[in-house]
């Protein structure tokens, strides 16, 4: 079978394999590299890259704020906790973009402190006190980062139980599970402030959101690529004279700061507190590996077994060094995911300059201090664009995962359900135990699993519905259009044999060439 094609920057011409060009092989030009291997001029990295970091701050800055108020740590030791998350964030940015030797997606995927982790910390905060609860947070959590980086390889083998069905399911969770975070921020992320849900808050957030979609509309190349960036930025600019924009920040932060390795303390293991934070790492890891399948589908390069493997390295690496420095789990950041799905800006060069950037701000707290003042009701106006485009990605692939078959519908019917359980009924698992809710209480968790449960049942087990094949994770079972034979096809390429394919997203409903 002819190597399949693969999509230019644009999107719109296929590349051709030597196996189709025949009497070419020897043409002269190189193949164009795939958009994710494709470098920007400088300006549009640095800008591109402050985007992504922009999208993730507050996810980032969020798990060592919670921990470290627990603790009871001053502002300035506070300040320097949330500039460690950031260099680490930083440091497991670049291994899974840049990658070194089996370490490594290589795909344009954001890396930062999990909040999966916030609750068996506070756990741990309650049971050790608050003097050595910082040392044996970092020691449990290097265990469980060892523990993930050698059980890598085994647990990227799960790709072949998680074709589109699935795939398209739990990143529909990913968006779904998202966007409640969003509408938090719109409403000032404080729930015990006065001004929280204030008619001020969301009116700041849907002047954002109207911003990005203007932009998005009215301007094209670069300046709509970087739509939610100047969202942002305009976004700040109006909420001053609102008065929701704080730059108290600013005159406190120091020009220069170094994380000093285990400022804190030297780490400290105990087996309750390794055992509940590998649990974490379990968690994260599954998360990760949805992500990098959402991811591939996006920018048109699916993850498989090798790639996961890889990915999953790099999460676990970064988290076994992030308590060097005083970091915590590192895993992936999804609404990144949305940001790439939106702008189709696919370089991994940009992710790994945004990379740099956190890294920047982790040794230079008053740059760390300058993103701080995007007020939290900008970042939701922005936010509900990004996450809805995640959700929007995950219909995109549930549209190729064959829901004429009874088995399919009931795979993504009980999966959706069960995976909205914790975003539409919060508290729905307060009597189990609180080691049994690190998963329960995650939306994306809980509905991974089901789906894959659920699909090994109807697909797998038995040889599925009619004895019909189930299709891997990177590939859809096409039938062809007199209905009567069907071949196996990559989602978003022309087949090989002339048939004719989903359009690719950027193809605008034209249909691919047939070669």
């Amino acid at each position: 079978m002819a190597e399949t094609p693969r999509f230019t920057a644009q999107g719109s011409t296929p590349e051709e394999s030597p196996e189709r060009s025949g009497d070419r092989p020897d043409s002269g030009s190189p193949p164009p590299k795939h958009p994710v291997d494709q470098t920007l001029p400088a300006g549009k990295l640095v800008a591109a890259g402050l985007q992504h970091v922009a999208a993730m701050y507050a996810g980032v800055v969020a798990p060592p704020l919670v921990v470290g108020t627990a603790v009871g740590l001053s502002v300035t030791e506070l300040t320097f906790l949330m500039g460690a998350s950031l260099f680490t964030a930083g440091i497991a940015t670049l291994l899974q973009t840049l990658g070194i030797w089996k370490i490594g997606a290589k795909l344009p995927f954001v890396n930062g402190v999990t909040f999966a982790g916030v609750a068996p910390m506070l756990a741990i905060v309650n049971s050790e006190g608050p003097e050595d609860a910082l040392p044996v947070i970092f020691g449990s959590v290097m265990v469980a980062g060892a523990l993930g980086f050698l059980i890598a390889p085994y647990f990227s083998k799960l790709v072949r139980f998680f074709p589109p069905v699935v795939t398209g399911t739990v990143i529909t969770l990913i968006g779904l599970s998202l966007l409640p975070v969003a509408f938090n921020w719109a409403q000032g992320g404080d729930a015990s402030a006065s001004d929280h849900g204030s008619v001020k808050n969301i009116a700041m957030a849907g002047a954002t959101l109207v911003i990005v979609l203007l932009l998005r509309r009215f301007t094209g190349g670069f300046m709509k690529q970087i739509a939610v960036l100047l969202g942002l930025v305009v976004g700040t600019l109006i909420a001053i004279p609102v008065g929701i924009t704080d730059f108290g920040a600013l005159g406190e932060a120091d020009v220069v700061g170094f994380p000093s390795p285990f400022h804190f303390g030297a780490p400290q293991f105990a087996a309750a507190a390794i055992l509940s934070m590998c649990i974490v790492m379990i968690v994260s890891m599954t998360e990760s590996t949805a992500d990098m399948l959402a991811l591939g589908e996006i920018v048109d390069r699916p993850a498989d077994e090798k790639t996961i493997a890889a990915g999953l390295r790099a999460d676990t690496l970064g988290s076994f060094v992030s308590p060097f420095f005083n970091g915590f789990t590192c895993s992936a950041f999804a609404q990144n995911i949305g940001l790439v799905a939106m702008t189709r800006v696919r370089s991994r060069f940009v992710v790994a300059t945004g990379g740099g950037i956190l890294i920047l701000m982790g040794l230079c707290p008053v740059a760390a201090a300058l993103i701080a003042t995007v007020p939290l009701p900008v970042l939701g106006g922005a936010g509900v664009v990004l996450f809805g485009s995640v959700a929007a990605s995950g219909i995109q692939t549930l549209v190729r995962a064959r829901l004429d078959q009874d088995n399919n519908v009931m795979v993504v019917a009980v999966s959706l359900a069960v995976g909205i359980i914790p975003i539409t009924a919060e508290g729905f698992y307060h009597s189990f135990p609180e080691s049994a809710r690190i998963v329960l209480d995650s939306g994306i968790s809980t509905g991974c699993i089901a789906a894959i449960v659920l699909n090994f049942l109807f697909n797998h087990l038995g040889g599925g519905r009619d004895g019909e094949p189930t299709a891997s994770a990177t590939e859809v079972t096409a039938t062809a259009d007199s209905g009567s034979r069907k071949e196996p096809a990559q989602p978003h390429v022309p087949h090989p044999h002339g048939e004719h394919p989903l359009p690719h997203p950027d193809q605008k409903g034209a249909p691919a060439a047939s070669g």
